[in-house]
């Protein structure tokens, strides 16, 4: 008996809603990160993109526990000499909650062309609201 092994054409994707008042951010993202990697499938294979599509809602109402508001930082760099750029979580939360979601998953993905592919597919927002309900999304529940 051979291994099953997933190709790229024979994968049919779901879109699938994540809410994610109240909830911490990490275990969200964990979440979020794990079906856009496709580990929640039983034909999941490692080297084919076999994710699915995520919507995160409520993002600016995710909790970070302990002094995570005060403490943690996103750094990034302009690229010039001296340019190394960094916010408070308690700041990033306050005006771009969505990028604070999407800096999570993003860490949480492979840092590969398979990685790059599944960021594309996911959709974050700081309200209630979504734009995809022409696809039918599932609710997902965190853990």
């Amino acid at each position: 008996m051979s291994t099953f092994m997933a190709k790229k054409e024979t994968v049919e994707r779901k879109w699938y809603v994540i809410d994610a008042a109240g909830k911490p951010l990490g275990k969200t993202a964990v979440a979020a990160a794990t079906i856009l990697r496709g580990k929640h499938r039983p034909e999941f294979t490692p080297h084919v993109d076999c994710g699915e599509f995520v919507i995160i809602i409520n993002a600016e109402k995710a909790v970070l526990t302990g002094n995570k508001l005060q403490n943690k930082y996103h750094y990034h760099h302009s690229g010039y000499i001296g340019g190394l750029k960094k916010v408070q979580y308690k700041t990033l939360m306050a005006t771009k909650p969505e990028l604070a979601m999407q800096y999570a998953v993003k860490g949480m993905l492979p840092h590969n062309s398979i990685g790059d592919k599944a960021i594309t597919r996911l959709k974050v927002y700081a309200g209630s609201q979504h734009k995809q309900q022409a696809q039918q999304p599932t609710p997902y529940e965190v853990k």
